[in-house]
């Protein structure tokens, strides 16, 4: 029988304040990013904290004085906006211009992980409404606290956003290009789902990530070896050697923890030039979901992206019969490799009245935007139905 009675908040300025098994009876069963260890290894790792950005304040809701842990936000104090992917720059300048402070703010998020999860972590056997309401009143407590300008609430499920809208949030959305298991029964029906035009372009590009010699192999758990994961070490730090703007959050660190704490949820797809690994993606999974999360390659290798980072994946999705491939952030090159646009949900409360207004005045004209341009790209995807 669910307890219905008001939740005890507290916050906790690390994931290991809470016993993993507490923390991941709230984790639900379909997103390896909330869970204990993969926050753990950022904590671990020194990837939080310090001039990262962000600084846990984990809320969580416990039944009675000494009860068990009924639900969890994860929390993070924000003193910039960067590694959110739900971009509030122009509200930042926004504030600056109007004389408002913007930081810090709460962002309710996995750091640097645009992928679609629970932010609002309830135990099954707790009451939702109850428990998500206590949650929302400690994130707005937190605010208040540390006089922040705001709570975000960044990659939420709908269902989630559609509560927080209802505590007077403002619910905006974005999208990303995402593949649905339509039932397929291998890679071969994916492709006779598309036009001809379409078909023909994968089936080139596959052969085109062959032609350079190399072997594309896809590994999981065990498979991968300390080199396997050293290589994504090496590809993660080159693509942020050529991308000098963007920040390098994860640590040498972390790729270690990583190894030890997370291979069981790991997907690698791996290009060898012989013994050496030359290119190749990082992907997570848990349960009939798939995250693509990162990239790199040692040198331009034509098409092997593509094989990595989507064909050989969806290949993979379609024998173990998962359901959703997510394969990270923008990127409408995925539109004709299966990916189609879906919508994202984030969920904003400004403290300010007047910051507050405008903000929602942007969001319901930018929605509006969103929608049209889901649809025209829909009307360009690759299927033939």
């Amino acid at each position: 029988m669910q307890d219905t009675a008001e939740p005890r908040l507290e916050v906790v300025g690390s994931v290991h304040q809470v016993a993993e098994a507490d923390w991941d009876g709230c984790a639900g069963v379909d997103n390896p990013f909330v869970e204990h260890r993969f926050l753990a290894a950022l904590e671990d790792a020194g990837c939080l904290g310090g001039e990262s950005g962000w600084h846990p304040h984990y809320v969580v809701a416990r039944l009675g004085e000494d009860g068990p842990v009924a639900g969890i936000a994860p929390a993070y104090v924000k003193t910039d906006s960067y590694g959110e992917y739900i971009f509030d720059w122009g509200w930042a300048q926004g504030a600056q211009r109007a004389g408002l402070p913007y930081y810090p703010k709460i962002t309710v998020a996995v750091p640097f992980t645009p992928a679609t999860g629970p932010r609002l972590l309830v135990r099954p056997d707790a009451s939702v409404d109850t428990v998500r309401n206590a949650l929302i009143d400690g994130t707005f407590l937190l605010a208040e606290r540390i006089r922040a300008s705001g709570v975000h609430w960044l990659f939420c499920t709908e269902s989630e956003a559609d509560a927080l809208s209802d505590r007077g949030l403002i619910w905006r959305e974005t999208y990303q290009f995402h593949w649905h298991n339509a039932g397929y029964r291998d890679f071969d029906d994916f492709l006779d789902r598309m036009d001809r035009k379409r078909r023909k372009e994968v089936r080139r590009e596959r052969r085109k990530a062959y032609e350079h010699g190399v072997d594309i192999v896809l590994k999981t758990g065990d498979q991968m070896l300390a080199s396997d994961w050293a290589a994504l070490r090496r590809f993660y730090d080159a693509t942020h050697a050529d991308r000098p703007w963007q920040r390098q959050y994860l640590t040498p660190a972390w790729w270690e923890l990583a190894h030890e704490r997370l291979a069981d949820r790991a997907v690698a797809v791996l290009a060898y030039d012989g013994d050496e690994a030359v290119a190749g993606s990082l992907s997570f999974r848990k349960g009939p979901h798939l995250y693509g999360r990162y990239w790199g390659a040692l040198r331009d290798l034509d098409a092997v992206h593509f094989e990595a980072c989507y064909y050989r994946l969806v290949e993979f999705a379609i024998a173990e019969g998962i359901t959703l491939f997510e394969a990270g952030a923008q990127g409408q090159h995925k539109l004709r490799r299966g990916f189609l646009p879906h919508l994202t949900h984030s969920a904003h409360r400004l403290t300010h009245p007047g910051l507050h207004d405008a903000v929602a005045r942007f969001v319901r004209e930018e929605s509006r935007e969103v929608r049209a341009e889901m649809a025209m790209l829909a009307e360009r995807g690759p299927f033939r139905d």
